[in-house]
């Protein structure tokens, strides 16, 4: 029997080698994931030929040209977008490689740019099958066919995400892995590897998501409440813009989070495994992986729907639920199967932590399937909780927004009692290294809960294109088609964020215990009474809610330039016959998000340097701690209320409520505006919350060499480290942090040159005037004065009615004294600035 090694994440110095069926070494580590890895590469390039391999109907004009703005949208954000990440890239490798290794640097590198790769494919693809989406939803099979087309879209960007991840690490461990190194300190350099992936992650997932909730509640606001517009209607300037949105956030977005969980899970593993089990720890998670891209590859192929005549919207959203569950539990099936085949290869039946080490990876399939199941039931309108959140709309949106998030509130319960029961059976079974598998184990079928994630946006942009699409292109029953499969997105896109930010929890305790281990603190154990370490995590838990307050009001400040953009055109059309341009608002939201996204992002990168180095190792420690525990909660609230107020919309739009309570009724103004609200909740927050935990947990790592000291030398030379004495380097943190904020103020100033591009006061008081001619219902259109807050009031001159032939001058605008001041300052940006509305 094989020795059994310490369990003790804190205390434990043996290293128990595999006795498993073949002899483990670095060529062999790799041999599986790198199978694994090609395989998925080869069925993704398959299943980009059948998508794009289908002809299109080119006498469908109209669709085939709305389809061409989107995809030119999206790759124009993009491209600006990874021109700033290239920026970013070039400013961290430069001290990185100076200040820690050349080594990590290079890694960083090379997992940014994994990480950018896997988001533009998605994104690539997903703009290719939008509009084969919608015209595969034609005929009688129509929704077989549109699921089909929608979800292989998803598996490319799923399938490639999974290859990238696991080829980069294995190619980067042959390079920099050698007989004479420590075990650890090449999985501490391969952090370097997922630095680089969770940069690039949140940097897309925060501008991705103000771009796309940006566009998305400017539409909804303007739209469908001001000027009762339908869904994605062609009159909303906008609609081309939040289907742009779509692809940069939703897709591109969430390519580059699950590649940094996916990577990050297995690097953690590896790091902890090491030490402890020698080339049988360092195996079993990337054989994992591996075998679990192979069962993904199975499990994309057997997707399939039904639908029988006069079925109901909830029966049908039922069957596509269920074929979803089939494919995502059949995959973790075969998983487990692999599972027993990767334990038997590595370590062998006959060593002791064989079957608790796969029973970690059982743990964490089962963990990520309930927490999948429980977020459905929060966010899908077929369960109580959504339909709650719709029927308060009797009341106003008040009530809406009150119930969503009590909602939303409520549905942490589930996660935070699987991932507490995960942790205590996995330590129990293994140890913290029993932690880490067990992530791996709940990523293992990435490639298929990723790619049910990825066709949601694909199945909206289908829906919106044929929206958008005359009548004589595009018939209403591919409209109700595409309806379906939209409802469907939302329903498994909350779910992959749940799995997600489940995942992270997991991943970022691993990589704390990494951490912990890098700088020496584990022998010695943590005080929570310490001086450093419980302030530590009251700071900790305190930057989750900066990072989404940051993001929440980067997404107010470009949807109210998105509102009065859309404002500006549809008057201008009433007024003047202009054409609208949905152009404008393509480049106000790209602007607006790439200023935006610099802040949060900057926050998550320099806040774990910041205290590492004014609090030291075990002060760092407990801001890890903090912030794993509050980000965990608040990203599953704000997902999964956000989630549950967007599918409240979808069961009145689709007439549940009843008679009269449908489309532009009251109820449905009261839904809308929830689901506005819940927007950056599910599509910018939230999400970001679970790369922020991992991205501080792997920042920590990958600095931990400037938190140790070395103390002396052992009788045989070698350097006895230890981590530096708390605040030791707090003027180091001090000039960091004056830097970053010298920086920040000279970003803001750049930034403000561009000031706004709207004059507010001309624009509403046009609205005002547009709305009395054509009959709509007086909603007001506030007209702030930039920098005052004070309002523009419509005041009749005489009387208290006003005829429809009444013209403009029998209306006074009544502007406040004390905003003349500021309204000039904004007459001079407009000017200065309407040179440079073009180049954004």
């Amino acid at each position: 029997m094989a020795h059994r090694p310490c369990h003790d994440a804190f205390n434990c110095s043996a290293v128990s080698l595999g006795a498993g069926w073949i002899e483990l070494d670095k060529q062999t580590n790799v041999v599986v994931p790198l199978i694994g890895g090609v395989l998925a590469a080869l069925v993704a390039a398959m299943y980009v030929h059948q998508v794009t391999g289908s002809q299109l109907d080119k006498s469908k004009i109209e669709t085939l040209r709305i389809a061409k703005l989107i995809a030119e949208g999206a790759d124009t954000f993009l491209k600006a977008e990874y021109k700033a990440l290239a920026i970013f890239v070039v400013v961290v490798f430069i001290p990185m490689a100076a200040g820690i290794s050349v080594p990590t640097a290079i890694c960083f590198v090379v997992g940014a740019c994994l990480s950018a790769l896997s988001g533009y494919i998605g994104m690539k693809i997903a703009t290719k099958a939008n509009v084969r989406t919608t015209l595969a939803c034609q005929g009688d099979d129509g929704l077989n066919r549109g699921l089909k087309v929608a979800f292989k879209s998803g598996a490319v960007m799923a399938l490639c995400v999974v290859a990238s991840g696991l080829c980069g690490i294995s190619i980067l461990y042959l390079i920099f892995e050698t007989e004479t190194e420590d075990d650890f300190e090449v999985w501490e350099t391969l952090s370097g590897f997922a630095f680089g992936g969770s940069s690039i992650a949140l940097f897309a997932r925060v501008g991705g998501g103000i771009y796309t909730k940006a566009a998305d509640v400017g539409a909804d606001l303007v739209g469908k409440v001001e000027n009762e517009l339908d869904e994605d209607s062609p009159d909303n300037p906008a609609t081309i813009a939040d289907n742009v949105g779509d692809n940069v956030g939703d897709v591109a977005g969430m390519g580059a989070d699950l590649f940094e969980s996916f990577t990050g899970s297995i690097i953690a593993a590896g790091t902890l495994g090491a030490p402890l089990h020698g080339d049988a720890g360092v195996a079993l998670p990337l054989y994992v992986a591996g075998f679990g891209a192979m069962c993904s590859v199975v499990g994309t192929m057997c997707i399939r729907a039904r639908k029988s005549p006069g079925m109901s919207g909830e029966e049908v959203l039922e069957s596509l639920l269920g074929s979803i569950r089939w494919v995502i539990y059949g995959s973790s099936v075969l998983v487990i199967g692999a599972t027993v085949l990767s334990i038997g290869l590595t370590f062998g039946f006959d060593h002791d932590d064989s079957w608790p080490l796969g029973l970690c990876v059982v743990i964490g399939l089962v963990c990520g399937n309930l927490i999948g199941y429980f977020t459905e039931y929060a966010t899908a309108y077929t369960y109580r909780p959504t339909k709650s959140i719709a029927e308060k709309s009797d009341t106003g949106p008040a009530t809406v927004i009150i119930q969503g998030l009590g909602v939303g509130m409520l549905s942490t319960v589930p996660p935070v009692v699987f991932i507490c029961a995960s942790i205590l059976g996995a330590f129990a079974l293994a140890g913290i290294y029993g932690i880490a598998i067990t992530a791996v184990g709940m990523l293992s079928t990435l490639g298929v809960t990723l790619a049910t994630d990825a066709f949601g946006p694909v199945a909206d942009n289908a829906g919106g294109i044929a929206e958008m699409a005359p009548d004589d292109e595009i018939s209403e029953e591919v409209r109700n088609t595409t309806d379906a499969l939209d409802a469907l997105g939302n329903t498994t896109a909350a779910t992959g964020k749940g799995f997600a930010i489940g995942s992270a929890v997991l991943t970022a305790l691993a990589l704390m215990t990494a951490f912990a281990k890098a700088t020496g603190i584990d022998g010695e154990g943590v005080d929570l009474l310490d001086e450093v370490v419980l302030p530590g995590v009251l700071l900790g838990a305190l930057l989750p809610y900066v990072f989404a307050a940051l993001t929440m009001l980067s997404v107010g400040k470009a949807a109210e330039s998105i509102m009065w953009e859309c404002r500006d055109q549809l008057n201008g059309r009433y007024f003047r016959d202009a054409k609208i341009d949905p152009a404008k608002c393509v480049a106000i939201c790209t602007m607006a998000s790439l200023k935006e996204m610099v802040f949060p992002g900057a926050l998550a990168v320099s806040a774990p340097l910041v205290a590492g180095l004014a609090l030291g190792a075990k002060g760092l420690l407990g801001v890890l701690t903090g912030a794993i525990s509050s980000g965990f909660l608040l990203g599953v609230m704000m997902s999964n209320a956000g989630g549950a107020w967007d599918n409240a919309k979808k069961y009145v739009e689709k007439g549940h409520l009843g008679e009269g309570k449908g489309k532009k009724s009251e109820n449905h103004m009261a839904v809308v505006v929830g689901d506005t609200v819940g927007d950056p909740f599910k599509d910018t927050s939230g999400p970001a919350l679970n790369i922020l935990i991992k991205l501080m947990s792997i920042v920590s790592l990958v600095i931990a060499p400037l938190l140790i000291e070395q103390t002396g030398v052992t009788a045989s030379g070698e350097a006895i480290m230890q981590a530096k004495e708390k605040w030791t380097d707090w003027w180091k943190a001090l000039a960091i942090s004056a830097v970053l904020i010298v920086a920040g103020i000279i970003y803001s100033r750049c930034m403000s040159k561009y000031g706004t591009l709207h004059d507010k006061y001309a624009i509403g008081r046009e609205s005002e005037r547009r709305k009395r001619e054509t009959g709509q219902s007086a909603k007001p259109v506030g007209i702030d004065g930039v920098g005052a807050g004070d309002t523009f009031i419509v005041v009749p001159t005489e009387g208290d009615e006003l005829d429809d032939d009444e013209v403009d001058e029998d209306i006074e605008l009544k502007e406040p004294e004390n905003s003349k001041k500021s309204r000039r300052k904004q007459k001079q940006s407009l000017l200065k600035n309407s040179k440079n509305y073009g180049a954004f």
